[in-house]
């Protein structure tokens, strides 16, 4: 997948049709064409939503539900989502820059063609979810679960890995190569299907030493 640089809302393919989005969200709710631009939404219940070529701006989600719901081409700019339930969610030909995800369920989750620009994803479950053709572009993940997730095409350019968990995931052409950081914690048996550099290897030695049972010692 190329990675481009982030866009602005005016770059936008349908900046034009878009409008402001007023009122509140329901569950299964249709919203295309729609910006919605400061919003704060307190323990909103959205599940089973379509969001079609939509824009989000310094948006707020506390808490809240969107499982099930559908995101498609929609660009996220400063959004902020702190424990909300993004369970099973679809995500498809989207962008988020300068997202904030803490403490989100997104487990069960399918993403394809999602770009991520300097975000920060801290205490996130993305445990089975589906990543294909997915980017991390100078982003934080701190305490993220991939357990049992699949990855296909994935990359992490610029991107820091602190106290990750890839327990039982699939990995296909996982590029880890351009990460600042592989702090992974557990799952390093699961990393059959990634390329990490010379340098990097020598960072994950001491993991990898633990996971096969290797004791090191110069005395």
């Amino acid at each position: 997948m190329r990675v481009r640089t982030p866009r602005d809302l005016n770059a936008l393919p349908y900046a034009q049709h878009l409008e402001p989005f007023t009122g509140e969200l329901e569950p299964a709710g249709a919203y295309e064409w729609l910006h919605f631009d400061g919003s704060a939404f307190q323990g909103a219940e959205a599940g089973s939503s379509l969001f079609s070529q939509s824009a989000f701006s310094s948006v707020t989600f506390d808490r809240g539900r969107l499982r099930r719901s559908r995101f498609d081409e929609v660009w996220l700019h400063t959004v902020r989502m702190v424990g909300t339930n993004l369970a099973e969610t679809t995500w498809l030909d989207s962008e988020c820059t300068a997202g904030v995800f803490a403490g989100a369920e997104v487990h069960g989750s399918e993403m394809r063609r999602v770009v991520f620009h300097q975000c920060k994803f801290d205490s996130v479950n993305l445990r089975a979810t589906s990543l294909k053709d997915v980017v991390f572009v100078d982003c934080l993940l701190r305490d993220v679960d991939f357990s049992g997730a699949n990855l296909a095409d994935v990359s992490f350019p610029g991107s820091a890995l602190d106290r990750a968990r890839f327990d039982k995931a699939t990995l296909t052409r996982v590029d880890l190569r351009e990460a600042t950081a592989l702090g992974i914690v557990s799952g390093i048996g699961s990393l059959n299907g990634a390329t990490i550099s010379t340098a990097q290897l020598f960072d994950l030695a001491p993991v990898l030493a633990q996971h096969v049972g290797l004791t090191v010692s110069d005395r």
